[in-house]
């Protein structure tokens, strides 16, 4: 039975597993590409002189954190997807909960959609971050990181990697997403499909409280070492800000967005239909707004950094460095923002009949477009003022004790450019399934969906 529910549930829910494939696959690449960069850095074989350039450099040590930063990230973004793949089969889970179906039938069923969801996606992203690491040295060695003498190593070690970290994070985020739905009474678990649940569960407040905390101590820590140290620990520091931010979901996101949804209510019906959207299912956007906040967090952090020692000092680092730096950062800020893009249009295909209901009901289509624009515009509000606030905390204590002042160093096109990708992500990932429905007659869709 666990197979038969698992194949109904990938026909029904089509565009939330090739989300989350999309999120596995991309996963994969960058730890793919990361891995085959970390042994492609090492000093074996190579001239004592070539060893001592790739010293000097720190190559080995920036490979490293690349790496556990791909690695972190990777689990972050893949469980959040998956985790919101398997929220919009409640209701299908609890009707067969309903009829029968034991609570173990159910957890199979799960875990066979992410294994089909995430063992090819794996596959694919090794090959995938073969070419981007490849791509990858031959600019490290154009800016002079590597000596040419350092070829390229094709790292078969990477496949493991991959497999482990998407189709064992998938997996695992699918089993603990159903386990305590598939425990709930038949009767219980159809109310809560509908209605949604309120709390945050006994381990997920606590553990996103001590991600937080932790976060902060690690901050004041890294505070007091050098500069270079403490802007290599701001990627954990950013990380545990971003899983605390996950975990505590609508208990943070939710307050954020009530705030940006009460500014963005003053522009019409539709605003204020957007806003009562967002404030009634916190839930479902703040697994939307997650995956921004690397985007934004990410982008403003490391920016930061180097425009802030820039204007500061006239040097942002070596060429190479910054680069280096940059290279990543954008990296791991397409990765999220690609997984932002998969959440939103999964949340966004999943309300199809919300949509059609509204044009049955005598909703013109620029209506209903406005509408979605507005959410659109609220998650991308919400996302920019969390990861504002977060980029904000990890920089504040190494900028004030490198050069005496808490606040970075931004030119406006930054921050400018930073939130028009964010809006125009978060638009086109809402808009283009909305869109999508519109073209077909209301009363079909919500007769099938």
């Amino acid at each position: 039975m666990g197979t038969g529910l698992a194949q109904a549930a990938l026909r029904a829910h089509r565009p939330a597993f090739v989300g989350t494939a999309v999120a596995a696959l991309f996963a994969a690449t960058v730890v793919s590409a990361s891995t085959m960069m970390l042994g492609t850095t090492g000093t074996d074989g190579l001239s004592a002189r070539a060893r001592r350039q790739i010293t000097e450099n720190g190559v080995g040590d920036m490979a490293v954190v690349l790496l556990i930063g791909s690695v972190y990230m990777s689990i972050f973004v893949v469980a959040s997807t998956m985790g919101t793949a398997v929220t919009q089969q409640h209701r299908e889970l609890a009707m067969v909960r309903s009829i029968g179906a034991k609570p173990r039938q159910v957890r199979r069923a799960v875990a066979v959609q992410a294994l089909a969801a995430s063992v090819p996606a794996a596959l694919a992203g090794f090959v995938l971050g073969g070419f981007v690491a490849r791509w990858w040295h031959a600019g490290m060695v154009s800016h002079g990181l590597l000596p040419a003498e350092a070829d390229f190593r094709f790292g078969w070690v990477a496949l493991p990697v991959c497999l482990g970290v998407a189709v064992v994070t998938t997996t695992l985020a699918a089993l603990l997403s159903a386990l305590r739905f598939s425990l709930l009474r038949p009767a219980r678990a159809l109310s809560e499909a509908a209605t949604g649940r309120r709390g945050l569960g006994m381990l997920r407040a606590p553990l996103g409280l001590i991600a937080a905390a932790g976060a902060c101590v690690v901050s004041v820590l890294l505070s007091k070492q050098p500069a270079d140290e403490a802007s290599e620990g701001a990627f954990l520091v950013l990380i545990l800000f971003c899983v605390g931010a996950g975990l505590l979901g609508p208990r943070i996101i939710g307050p954020a967005a009530w705030l940006v949804s009460a500014l963005v209510g003053r522009f019409g019906a539709s605003a204020r239909l957007a806003m009562l959207n967002v404030r009634s299912q916190p839930r479902r956007f703040s697994a939307a707004v997650v995956p921004l906040l690397l985007v934004v967090g990410f982008g403003l952090t490391k920016i930061g950094m180097h425009t802030t020692a820039q204007h500061h000092t006239g040097s942002a680092g070596s060429t190479g460095e910054v680069w280096l730096d940059y290279v990543g950062t954008g990296l791991y800020a397409g990765f999220a923002a690609i997984a932002a893009a998969n959440t939103l249009a999964m949340i966004s295909f999943e309300r199809r009949r919300d949509v059609a209901l509204l044009r049955v009901v005598g909703s013109q289509r620029a209506q209903v477009r406005a509408m979605a624009a507005w959410e659109a515009v609220v998650v991308a509000g919400t996302a920019l003022l969390l990861g504002t606030a977060i980029a904000l905390g990890t920089l504040a204590p190494i900028l004030s004790t490198a050069f005496g002042s808490a606040l970075p160093y931004l030119p406006w096109g930054v921050p400018a450019g930073i939130a028009a990708g964010t809006l125009l992500l978060t638009l086109l990932a809402t808009g283009l399934p909305v869109a999508s429905v519109m073209r077909r007659r209301a009363i079909t869709v919500v007769a099938t969906a």
